[in-house]
């Protein structure tokens, strides 16, 4: 487990994310960290290194160390490694599974991660399974006979806000001998914690709520176990296959973080009401979001995830594409853009986005829900819906 570099033990998550991990500059007592510019360090007459920790920044960042200490504190974990973009943490875990092997994957999951996983099981002789894990049974039943190496996970899925039972399905690949990682970008860690609840893994988009301004690409990969085969790997792929985080948007993280706690608590908050305002209009067909008592796993989701729900949510428009295009056009607040977890409230035509081979219908707008007044938002989509 990280250690807190502050005398005070049990120091809740805010105050860490408040202090950035905690401590000051040691050079100047600065209370925001320098950004790290050099990329190599020198040797002695001797030919030993001046810092032992200090060869080359792929590796030796102070920023990078301390930002993962942070995280790595957050999720309830040993240790934690930065990469340059959330789909290169989605590339590092995946690749952990040799050529010849099996990876089971949560079928309706984020689309990008789906398509990449489709393409590298093609090209190196793995096995791909995708497999509903909302469906204990058939999951189970799926796993015992596949015997997949990797477990990969989505909770909440994105973007049908499904939530498979992380804990159960833990059991079950430790019982197969398989490792199991948890994408929990829409929830955050402050949210759910995969590796309390029995997963190896858990990897996040630093891009979304993480940093959440909408102005850093990163990813990051959690461990509850350093010395595992698996970690070994994973950190050294990111050290040899150079998939770093530029120390500039590792400040740019740290400074978000910060945050994180304000934040997540605001976008939850409007998420979730607005989710209780939309569910019996008129012009929606459903809304998608797990802490509606009517979504099929809101049960299991409140035993796993806590202080709310997370910011995403998903609805669909009775009349189809046509009615849903229309909509979103004529939404003011909310921005037309792609992601999530930013501090600005964005709306998305995921087809568009991602094609017919997606399977996202065509009624689907998902809505990443920002830190602006409620009154506003629900305004925004009332008047944008109220002409249907």
């Amino acid at each position: 487990m990280t250690k807190s570099p502050f005398k005070i033990s049990g120091l809740h998550s805010d105050s860490l994310l408040a202090h950035g991990g905690g401590g000051f500059d040691a050079a100047t007592g600065a209370v925001v960290p320098p950004i790290p510019v050099a990329t190599t360090f020198v040797r002695d007459e001797a030919y030993e290194l001046v810092s032992s920790s200090h060869l080359y920044s792929r590796d030796d960042n102070d920023l990078f160390r301390k930002t993962e200490g942070l995280i790595a504190q957050l999720e309830g974990g040993a240790e934690s490694r930065l990469f340059a973009s959330g789909m290169a943490a989605v590339a590092a875990v995946a690749r952990c599974v040799k050529p010849g092997g099996t990876l089971l994957v949560q079928s309706g999951i984020y689309w990008g991660t789906t398509l990449f996983l489709r393409k590298l099981c093609a090209r190196t002789n793995i096995a791909l399974i995708e497999a509903d894990a909302t469906d204990p049974s058939a999951f189970s039943d799926e796993l015992s006979v596949t015997k997949p190496d990797l477990v990969w996970l989505e909770v909440p899925s994105n973007p049908f806000l499904d939530v498979a039972d992380i804990q159960e399905i833990a059991k079950l690949c430790q019982g197969a001998g398989a490792l199991l990682a948890v994408d929990a970008t829409a929830a955050t860690p402050l949210v759910l914690k995969p590796l309390a609840l029995g997963a190896d893994l858990v990897m996040h988009s630093a891009t979304k709520a993480l940093n959440g301004h909408s102005d850093v690409l990163g990813g990051v990969v959690t461990t509850k176990d350093p010395d595992s085969e698996a970690w070994a790997f994973l950190t050294e792929e990111r050290k040899l296959g150079g998939a770093v985080m530029g120390s500039f948007e590792a400040w740019l993280l740290l400074r978000g973080l910060r945050t994180l706690s304000l934040r997540v608590e605001r976008m939850n908050t409007n998420t979730q009401k607005l989710a209780e305002h939309l569910k019996g209009h008129a012009a929606i067909a459903e809304v998608l979001y797990p802490g509606l008592e009517s979504h099929s796993q809101h049960t299991l989701a409140k035993s796993m995830m806590t202080g709310g729900f997370g910011s995403l949510m998903s609805i669909r428009i009775k009349g189809g594409r046509k009615v849903a295009m229309r909509t979103v056009g004529a939404l003011d607040l909310f921005q037309r853009a792609t992601s999530l977890g930013g501090v600005e409230s964005l709306v998305e035509h995921r087809q568009t986005i991602e094609g017919d081979a997606s399977g996202i219908p065509d009624d689907l707008l998902r809505l990443s829900i920002g830190i602006e007044h409620i009154s506003d938002l629900i305004a925004d989509l009332d008047q944008a819906l109220g002409g249907l």
